[in-house]
C-alpha cells in the first residue's frame, strides 16, 4: 500500500515537472466567436460598434484540480485610424493554482473595403505574459514518509517561480455578406517560457506558434423582411495547430429570432475529443451563451465534460455602415 502511495506522489511530481519544463499549449475555447479577439485579432473593429466580451471555461469539471480559463476584451472601430483598436486580458489556472498564466494584449486592426461586396481586415497584436507556479504546492520524493505521507522537507532548490516575456501575433480575415474566413498566427516570437532554463534556446523551452484557420458561411433558410421570421444556418470549420498538436472543429449555428443553437465535433491529433453543444440568447445589445463539451475519448470517465459561459455587450456608434473606404461590419456567429 505504501509503495503504491509513493508511486502516486512520484507520478504527480513528474506531471507537474513536465508542465514546468516542456512545451505548453495555449488555452482553448469552444465558443470561438464569443471571444473573437482570442480566435483572431483581425476581428477587432469588425462590428463597427464598441464591443465588450467575456468568457469563462471550466475544463474537465470532474477533476479536483482542473483547468480554469477566463478571457475579457473590449474593442471599438476608430474611423480616423481606418480600423479598430482592442485590449484583451486572459487568466489561466491549472492544478488548483500550481501553474498560472496571465496575459495582457493590445491589438490594432486595419479595416478596408476591397469592393462593394468584399472587405478585408488585417491586425497586429502585442502581448505581455506572466507565468508562475507555487513551489510550496509541489511534492517531491524526499518529502514522503512511508507512514505519515508527504510531511518532510525537501532538498530540491526553489527556482524562479515567475516568468515574464513579450509576445506578438497577427491575423487576416476576408468576408462578404455570406462568407467569412481568416488566418491567425500567435506566439510569433516563440519566447522562452522555462522557469528552470530561462536562457536556453531549445525548442522544448519555447512557447510554440499557434496557427488558426477558420471559415464559415451564412445561409438563409427562411427569408423574410421581418427579422423575427428569418432563420439562418451557419456551417463552420476551425482548424488549429500548435507544434505537434492539432484540432479540427466542424459544426454549425442555427439562429431564429433571439435564440441560437449550435453543435460541434472536435477531433484532435491523438483522438476523437468531444461533442460540443451550444445555446445562446441574443438581445439588441446583449448576448449570453452557454456551451457544454461532452468528452467522447477514453478519458471521459475520469475528466468529465467542460462548461463554458460567455457574455457580450455592444454599443452603437455614429460610424456609417455603408462607408466605401473604411470597411463594413462583418456578419458571423456571436458564440
Amino acid at each position: 500500500m505504501l509503495s503504491r502511495i509513493n508511486k502516486i506522489f512520484i507520478l504527480a511530481v513528474v506531471a507537474i515537472a513536465n508542465c514546468l519544463t516542456a512545451s505548453a499549449q495555449d488555452p482553448q475555447l469552444s465558443q470561438f466567436y464569443a471571444a473573437p479577439i482570442y480566435t483572431n485579432p483581425a476581428f477587432v473593429g469588425s462590428t463597427k460598434k464598441i464591443r465588450f466580451t467575456a468568457s469563462g471555461r471550466n475544463q474537465y469539471s470532474s477533476l479536483n484540480n482542473n483547468f480554469l480559463t477566463s478571457v475579457a476584451a473590449i474593442d471599438a472601430y476608430i474611423r480616423p485610424l481606418h480600423g479598430g483598436i482592442g485590449v484583451m486580458a486572459l487568466a489561466d489556472r491549472a492544478g488548483d493554482g500550481q501553474l498560472t498564466s496571465i496575459s495582457f494584449n493590445g491589438v490594432y486592426s486595419y479595416n478596408l473595403n476591397i469592393n462593394r461586396e468584399w472587405a478585408v481586415n488585417t491586425a497586429i497584436q502585442g502581448s505581455y505574459i506572466q507565468r508562475g507556479y507555487d513551489f510550496n504546492r509541489l511534492i517531491f520524493p524526499d518529502m514522503i514518509d512511508d507512514i505519515r505521507g508527504a510531511v518532510l522537507s525537501t532538498n530540491e532548490p526553489n527556482r524562479n517561480e515567475t516568468k515574464s516575456f513579450m509576445n506578438f501575433g497577427t491575423g487576416i480575415m476576408a468576408y462578404n455578406a455570406n462568407f467569412y474566413g481568416g488566418v491567425a498566427v500567435h506566439n510569433l516570437l516563440e519566447p522562452n517560457q522555462s522557469f528552470f532554463n530561462p536562457n536556453g534556446d531549445a525548442a522544448e523551452l519555447r512557447l510554440p506558434r499557434r496557427y488558426t484557420v477558420h471559415a464559415g458561411i451564412s445561409i438563409d433558410l427562411v427569408k423574410s423582411r421581418n427579422e423575427a421570421n428569418r432563420v439562418f444556418l451557419s456551417p463552420n470549420v476551425l482548424f488549429m495547430q500548435q507544434r505537434n498538436f492539432y484540432q479540427m472543429n466542424l459544426g454549425f449555428y442555427l439562429k431564429r429570432q433571439n435564440i441560437t443553437v449550435g453543435g460541434w465535433f472536435r477531433q484532435t491529433s491523438r483522438n476523437t475529443d468531444a461533442l460540443i453543444f451550444l445555446l445562446g440568447l441574443r438581445l439588441p445589445s446583449f448576448r449570453l451563451g452557454y456551451s457544454y463539451d461532452f468528452t467522447v475519448s477514453d478519458a471521459r470517465t475520469a475528466t468529465g465534460g467542460s462548461h463554458e459561459l460567455s457574455i457580450g455587450f455592444e454599443i452603437k456608434t455614429k460610424v456609417r455602415n455603408n462607408m466605401n473606404r473604411f470597411g463594413k461590419p462583418i456578419k458571423c456567429p456571436e458564440f
